[in-house]
């Protein structure tokens, strides 16, 4: 028995030298282990599946649509932040590949992604089920409702949502948004105007008062709300409306590339790295 042991340390020892010397001579070579491995293993992977052509291509491509915090161009230097973003630029770094970002409408957004334009659409991508099924959502990464802003002159009509529903009520929605959808089937009722661009535009109509409501994310809104407190006001602020998923999507079909995205995003929950952006951000925001 004793013997046994010994041999097994003897062999043991000889498989962590063969380690550290093959380790040692890629390294002297110039050659990463990734390389390596690469070299000596089959990933499994199918060569069809997007995650192999990004390896392949050395590139990931990202769709996004603007909505702060979460992807943006930043008003000060012009260039790429948020959340996603950040979540975004970790995966590339992950994957060892260049981030290649493409900007579309939210009208557009699912179109493109599924006409290929990109490998996944990273913005906060609200759960619906049209959109649900077009598009397979990823994750999800983290959740969030609605909140409804109003101007200050009608602060007092608007006690909850409950008074939304009504066709003396006109909602003002971006154009391709799930706010959209969401409002025709949560209020039908309601009247809707449309505006197309940034999702922010939308609360202009409520601004100038041709329309009642803009909705939108809770934090969205939150912050649009300190940043024009001179006339927008929040309903019923501690109560966000239908909390739901709010994550990335990719394209259906490709199992290899959704259960390795799926990985990563409870991987960016688990690990703090979303919770730690978000309030990053809503840190920033806050300071102006």
């Amino acid at each position: 028995m004793t013997q046994d042991l010994d041999t097994s340390r003897r062999h043991m020892m000889k498989l962590a030298l063969g380690a550290g010397g093959m380790a040692a001579g890629l390294a002297a070579a110039g050659t990463s282990m990734r390389e390596a491995h690469a070299q000596m293993l089959e990933s499994g992977v199918d060569p069809d599946s997007v995650l192999a052509r990004i390896k392949k291509d050395n590139k990931l491509r990202v769709g996004y649509s603007q909505t702060v915090p979460w992807f943006q161009k930043s008003a000060k230097t012009g260039e790429l932040v948020g959340i996603y973003y950040d979540v975004a630029q970790k995966l590339a770094e992950a994957l060892e590949v260049e981030a290649e970002y493409q900007e579309v409408s939210w009208a557009n957004s699912t179109v493109s992604l599924r006409k290929g334009d990109f490998d996944v659409f990273g913005s906060s991508l609200f759960y619906t089920m049209p959109r649900a099924l077009v598009v397979n959502y990823v994750g999800p990464m983290w959740h969030k409702g609605r909140l409804a802003v109003v101007h200050k002159d009608n602060a007092g009509r608007f006690k909850s949502d409950a008074d939304f529903n009504s066709p003396d009520v006109t909602f003002s929605v971006n154009i391709g948004s799930s706010e959209e959808n969401w409002v025709k089937t949560t209020y039908p009722d309601a009247k809707i105007i449309t505006t197309s661009g940034n999702i922010t535009l939308a609360a202009e109509p409520v601004r100038a008062k041709k329309a009642d409501i803009w909705a939108t994310g809770d934090l969205d809104a939150v912050l649009f709300a300190r940043k024009n407190a001179s006339w927008a006001h929040i309903v019923n602020e501690a109560t966000p409306i239908g909390m739901t998923a709010n994550t990335w999507a990719i394209r259906y079909g490709d199992t290899a590339w959704k259960f390795f995205l799926d990985m990563w995003a409870d991987h960016m929950v688990a690990s703090g790295f979303m919770k730690e952006r978000y309030e990053h951000y809503l840190a920033e925001l806050e300071k102006g």
